[in-house]
Order: C-alpha cells, then sequence, then structure tokens
C-alpha cells in the first residue's frame, strides 16, 4: 500500500556508524528503515526526525522518516511491510488488530508489533480569542478544522462530533498541524482541535504569532468522549504549557506506541528498543513528549503483542511482559 498522496514527504537521514552496531551481527539486517510519522507541526514528525538520526547514528542504518496522515496509515504501513517503524496511538492500532481499520476494513493486521512506549496525546482545542466560541457545545454549527484525514484527531474528533448528542453539525476540514493552524489564522475555519504530545508545535506557534483561548472540556464533554471512545483516559494539560494558556486544560488522552512488523530481526528490535529506552535525555532533546518514553510504561499497553526484540529487552531489565503481550 502507497502512502496517501497528501502526506507523503521523505527526510532521509545519513547513516553513521559507531558504537555497539559494529560489533552487532547485523547480517539479517535491512540497509534502511522508512519511520511513519504525521504531519508537519504536529509532534509525531519532530519526535520520529530526532529519533531517526539516533538510529543512524547509533546503528548504522539510513533512517528515513516519512509524513504520513498518522496512525490509522502508519499501523497499515507496518503491517504491509512498507514501512519499517511506525508511531500509532494504541486506539487505531487496536481498532486495525480487530479488522477495522477504516482504510483495510475487515482485514485483521496480525503482523503488528509494538516496540516502547512514546508518550500520551491529549486532545485539545483553540480558537482565536476574538471568537464567541466558548466551549465544545458552541462548536455547533461550526466549522472546525480537525487534522489530516486518517489521523488520530480526525478519526476521533469526528467520530465524537458525529455521536455525541448536542455537539453535532460541526462542519469538518482536514488539513495537517501547521496548515489547520493557518486556516484558524485565516479565519477559514472556526475552531482547531487536534490531537499530539506536548507541547504540540502548531499550536505553541498560533499562539505566539495570534491571540487564542484554549478550551477546556466541562464534566460533560469528558464524559462524552470517553463513552464514545473508551480507550480514552481524563488528562491535565498544565497551565502555561502555551502561550495565552495561564490555567490547566481538562482533556483527555490515549497513549503513543512505537510499533513494527513481526518480521523485523529480533536483534534489530532489540536495538530499537534499547536505543528509545537507555537515552532518555537524547530523546527529550528530540521532542519534550518523550519525558514519558520511560520503561516503566511499557504495561499502558494492553492490546499490541510485543515483538520478541523488544520482549527481550524489557525482561533482561526486570520488566515482565504478560504471555498474553508476548
Amino acid at each position: 500500500m502507497k502512502p496517501i498522496k497528501y502526506s507523503l514527504f521523505a527526510v532521509t537521514i545519513a547513516a553513521a556508524f559507531s558504537g555497539s552496531a559494529l560489533a552487532q551481527d547485523k547480517s539479517d539486517w535491512p540497509s534502511s528503515i522508512t519511520i511513519g510519522t504525521g504531519s508537519q507541526g504536529g509532534t509525531y514528525f519532530g519526535y520520529g526526525s530526532g529519533f531517526g538520526a539516533m538510529i543512524s547514528e547509533d546503528l548504522g542504518l539510513n533512517a528515513g522518516v516519512e509524513i504520513t496522515g498518522g496512525p490509522v496509515q502508519n499501523v497499515t504501513l507496518v503491517e504491509t511491510g512498507e514501512h519499517q517503524l511506525g508511531f500509532v496511538t494504541l486506539g487505531p492500532a487496536d481498532e486495525a488488530r480487530k479488522g477495522e481499520s477504516p482504510l483495510m476494513p475487515g482485514v485483521p493486521h496480525e503482523k503488528v508489533r509494538a516496540l516502547f512506549p512514546m508518550y500520551q496525546t491529549p486532545l485539545q482545542a483553540a480558537v482565536l480569542a476574538s471568537s464567541d466560541i466558548e466551549s465544545f457545545q458552541d462548536m455547533e454549527g461550526k466549522r472546525v478544522g480537525v487534522g489530516p484525514a486518517g489521523g488520530t484527531s480526525a478519526t476521533y474528533w469526528t467520530r465524537f462530533f458525529e455521536n455525541a448528542e448536542g455537539y453535532g453539525n460541526v462542519d469538518i476540514s482536514n488539513a495537517g498541524g501547521s496548515d489547520t493552524a493557518g486556516q484558524l489564522k485565516d479565519g477559514l475555519i472556526d475552531a482547531f482541535v487536534y490531537a499530539a504530545g506536548l507541547p504540540t508545535g502548531a499550536y505553541a506557534q498560533l499562539a505566539v504569532e495570534n491571540d487564542v483561548r484554549f478550551i477546556s472540556m466541562d464534566e460533560e464533554t469528558l464524559e462524552k468522549m470517553m463513552a464514545i471512545v473508551p480507550a480514552m483516559a481524563p488528562f491535565t494539560i498544565p497551565a502555561n504549557t502555551y502561550e495565552d494558556q495561564p490555567e490547566d486544560l481538562q482533556t483527555v488522552s490515549l497513549w503513543n506506541f512505537a510499533i513494527t512488523n513481526t518480521d523485523m530481526p529480533e536483534s534489530l528490535a532489540y536495538e530499537i528498543t534499547k536505543l528509545a529506552m537507555t537515552n532518555h535525555d537524547r530523546m527529550v532533546t528530540n521532542h519534550a513528549a518523550a519525558k514519558e518514553t520511560l520503561p516503566e510504561n511499557v504495561l499502558k499497553n494492553q492490546v499490541i503483542p510485543f515483538h520478541p526484540g523488544a520482549v527481550k529487552w524489557f525482561e533482561a531489565n526486570g520488566y515482565e511482559i504478560p504471555a498474553d503481550l508476548k
């Protein structure tokens, strides 16, 4: 399956051989890997670009990052073997494993395997300060940008607006994170709702360049969202995460994990997992959201089986993986 045309963009990072990679038996390793990320302005792209550079430098592979439509597309690209590494939120990944992917409906994604925990993706929302929108209920009848089609944001915000009573009749607009922020700034949409790790670049830039208001979920909205998407859990966006955001924001979130195909060599899966789990400071340098990229979060995933290489690293370091996730 080829990446959707609107989302295709590749950045190739030159490989450099160093450290343990030279000593590693790489006879069954590919010469390069492609990492499926998300749209520009989203967290996946920044996180993946930095991690791709780490893979190239430490493991001696050409690691290319590719802009895609996000988790819904990434899980299918990994399943089909077009991408060797991808980033997903657990909701779309679980649905794809059950054969409920909108890209390949009725086809269970049985070759997808988890590698390591990344971070939580909170749902977020902003409007221009001049807007009359003060709550999610006020978005009824408005034009709302929800991020790129097929991404976590578009998937779950659209599902929410279509199924939550009293929140319907929203005119949905699809575009990448940075483009959607630009549309809000230009008055082409009334609200920008999204899902990405903190801080989200598109919101950060929007808040610096414009007077904006961030929308917090009230209890009614929280309850309806979690009823529609049971995989979500309550989440607090700390005050001052962005300019023009002096108070905490209440919302919901989903966990993100890195995934691969079951065909990835066990030694490579082990080394990629080890690289992410033992270089916390470098990961946070890639993106601040990586502060949650910690081995103790491994069992936040209860739906995707782990690759044997990942299991080997976690269990060698004191983290027991349940039998049903091996």
